[in-house]
């Protein structure tokens, strides 16, 4: 009975967090990327470049993207119009503009493994990438492919959708961002972009590890292609034999020999499976 008191108290005072219940509204942008993909880099180049007049951090980043998981509905409704929404989550259709954040699913698999051995955990790389493929990196977010692919079905072909690779960005971060404001249509120069880029720079952001601690690590921004010095053999057969399709179609490029058999075998067992249906 407290804890329904206590609840009911906190959503009057708008102390609650909606998460997926947030009302959605008609200009809002979703940032969308699966977890370990560079969203908050992602995140830290938005809101330099919407706002110019002050630089974010990680100190101030809630402040203008929301993250309905981590902010409480008070402060939502105190952030300007239009809104920039972050998440992790599967597709939902209730967006009208989104923009996917995708990267290699094999190096979103080392990122993770990598810094849960960092914090103590001494799962072996065997084990981790077998949860990977079957369950996720987070069990509330899904399988990457499962979030990915929720995405690539729900709005590949639609005008209101945007798909960035994290490669991509690494690669000329000016000419991604640029191309993310015009999709958006929020208005900017070069050098609001320029401007954007250098305050979100990893070099910045370590310049505030003192004020922020631990969480100093989210703000890395990790080189692409790592998997292929880190990620065993077996396990990068293993991630291309269940998503290989998926990684294929976003221009990912496969290694293991025998990976059009296993599409084949999957393509077979799915073709069954319909028939048995």
């Amino acid at each position: 009975m407290i804890r329904y008191l206590k609840a009911g108290v906190k959503h009057a005072l708008g102390m609650h967090r909606p998460g997926r219940r947030l009302p959605v509204l008609p200009d809002d942008v979703l940032l969308a990327s699966y977890p370990w993909s560079g969203d908050t880099w992602m995140r830290l180049l938005v809101a330099n470049l919407l706002y110019s007049d002050r630089a974010a951090d990680l100190g101030n980043l809630h402040r203008v993207i929301i993250d309905p998981e981590v902010s409480v509905k008070r402060d939502i409704d105190r952030v300007a119009r239009p809104r920039i929404v972050k998440t992790h989550g599967s597709f939902d259709p209730r967006y009208r503009r989104v923009i996917y954040l995708v990267r290699d699913s094999r190096d979103v698999a080392v990122s993770q493994y990598n810094s849960l051995r960092e914090s103590g955990d001494m799962i072996t790389m065997e084990d981790f990438i077998e949860g990977f493929v079957t369950e996720g990196a987070d069990r509330h977010f899904g399988s990457w492919g499962e979030n990915v692919g929720s995405w690539l079905a729900g709005r590949a072909r639609h005008s209101g959708f945007f798909l960035l690779r994290y490669e991509d960005l690494l690669a000329d971060t000016e000419r991604e961002l640029r191309r993310v404001a015009d999709f958006a249509g929020w208005a900017t120069t070069p050098e609001k972009i320029s401007r954007a880029v250098d305050r979100s720079s990893a070099s910045k952001m370590r310049e505030n590890k003192s004020k922020h601690g631990q969480h100093s690590q989210l703000i890395k921004s990790p080189p692409a292609g790592g998997w292929q010095r880190d990620l065993p053999a077996p396990q990068v057969a293993r991630v291309e034999a269940v998503w290989g399709d998926i990684m294929a179609c976003l221009g990912y490029e496969l290694v293991t020999r025998d990976y059009r058999a296993a599409l084949a075998s999957n393509l077979i067992g799915l073709l069954a499976s319909g028939t048995a249906g």
